[in-house]
């Protein structure tokens, strides 16, 4: 009789998110998600490759989770508040987003949602070109947000606001 399998998949990956989430991507390693789903390290070789396998694992089920944010979001102001808030609940996920580890296609399809709300705002011709515009400046102020590059006062939700209020009503179609 084979023996029990005594983790999943899903298991293996929702513990190197936590382990991500509280260390950063220095504390995922096998040896940690190992012990967290209690198993022996070598045990999650019958899952899991290796380390990068796992990361690349971890940044699609996160673009996976953006996608859900950014699909419930109605209109391109919910989308980039979404945006945000999912940067700040799962900061360590948000940067794993940008290494080259996280399957392309995954990446990809967190475009949609965005590239449905600037058609609608813009038009098909432009809306590739406004989604790229407020996709880099929500990034760029999440990014520098997170690392505490703001430093000159004033309130970041009121910075954000003003942010979207402005870029979104520059949008007008032809």
């Amino acid at each position: 009789m084979p023996t029990p399998e005594r983790t999943s998949l899903d298991e293996i990956v929702s513990a190197a998110a936590r382990l991500l989430e509280t260390g950063g991507v220095a504390a995922v390693t096998m040896q940690a998600v190992a012990q967290d789903v209690g198993v022996k390290a070598p045990s999650l070789y019958k899952r899991v490759r290796d380390r990068d396998t796992l990361l690349g694992l971890v940044g699609g089920a996160a673009a996976d989770d953006l996608t859900g944010r950014l699909d419930a979001a109605s209109g391109i102001e919910e989308l980039l508040l979404a945006f945000r808030r999912f940067a700040h609940e799962r900061p360590e996920a948000f940067r794993l987003l940008f290494s080259a580890g996280v399957d392309a296609d995954k990446l990809a399809a967190t475009s949609a949602p965005v590239l449905r709300a600037t058609a609608a705002a813009v038009g098909a011709d432009h809306a590739l070109d406004a989604a790229r515009l407020l996709t880099a400046w929500a990034t760029g102020f999440v990014t520098m947000e997170l690392a505490g590059a703001f430093r000159l006062g004033g309130d970041l939700d009121d910075a954000y606001d003003y942010g979207i209020a402005h870029l979104v009503g520059s949008l007008v179609s032809d």
